[in-house]
């Protein structure tokens, strides 16, 4: 069984009073995930430009 679907079989267990904090929480696991993405997104751009920089700078001496 996956994780998927034991998380689906636990949530038909789950109180429906106790379902908003669920989604909540999986709410902010996903923005967490997204905020994750992104910062390693912005860390390879910046990485890139200053590969490109030396480029630049060789190309410039050259």
């Amino acid at each position: 069984m996956t994780t998927k679907e034991q998380i689906l079989q636990e949530l038909d267990q789950i109180p429906e009073q106790y379902l908003p904090k669920v989604l909540e929480f999986l709410r902010h696991v996903q923005q967490e995930s997204q905020e994750e993405i992104d910062e390693a997104g912005w860390q390879a751009y910046l990485e890139s430009e200053k590969e490109r920089e030396e480029v630049y700078r060789r190309l410039a001496n050259a």
